[in-house]
């Protein structure tokens, strides 16, 4: 009777212990997940938008199959895309350093922050074709590094 005493304790250190670790968390399924560097200051925020078809790309967002938002730190963002389905997508961001939710640009239509897409493509007088930034997606999780450049 005596040694049942002594258990109890041990086994409550133990539930406690248990309960007081983090859950493990899965792994999301069909991940896009984007890196966004070469921010140039921590103001306002990075937007990023998925394509899944040359439509829009890179400038109507209503057509985009996905969106996302990150705050900055130190030169840097990540936005996800979670849930998607395998295709083809193409990814463009921007930092959005007033916070207004739209790309400035001047009256030539030339953006004043910075942008980036998938494959970092740039385009030739305009913005890049979507061939140019499309990526493949089978499924699981695909990292893309995207590079913001300024104008």
């Amino acid at each position: 009777m005596l040694k049942q005493f002594r258990v109890l304790p041990c086994l409550a250190t133990m539930l406690l212990v248990a309960a007081s670790l983090p859950e493990a968390q899965p792994p999301q399924a069909n991940l896009i997940h984007v890196e966004i560097t070469g921010v140039r200051d921590d103001k306002g925020q990075v937007l990023c938008t998925l394509y899944s078809s040359p439509a829009g790309f890179p400038r109507n967002a209503d057509k985009a199959a996905a969106h996302s938002s990150s705050a900055i730190s130190h030169g840097r963002a990540v936005c996800e895309f979670s849930g998607m389905t395998a295709g083809t997508y193409a990814v463009s961001v921007f930092h959005d350093e007033n916070s207004n939710g739209k790309l400035d640009t001047n009256f030539l239509g030339i953006p004043r922050e910075g942008v980036g897409a998938s494959n970092n493509a740039k385009g030739h007088f305009g913005p890049p074709k979507f061939e140019a930034a499309a990526v493949q997606f089978t499924g699981g999780r695909l990292d893309l590094k995207i590079t913001i450049t300024y104008l």
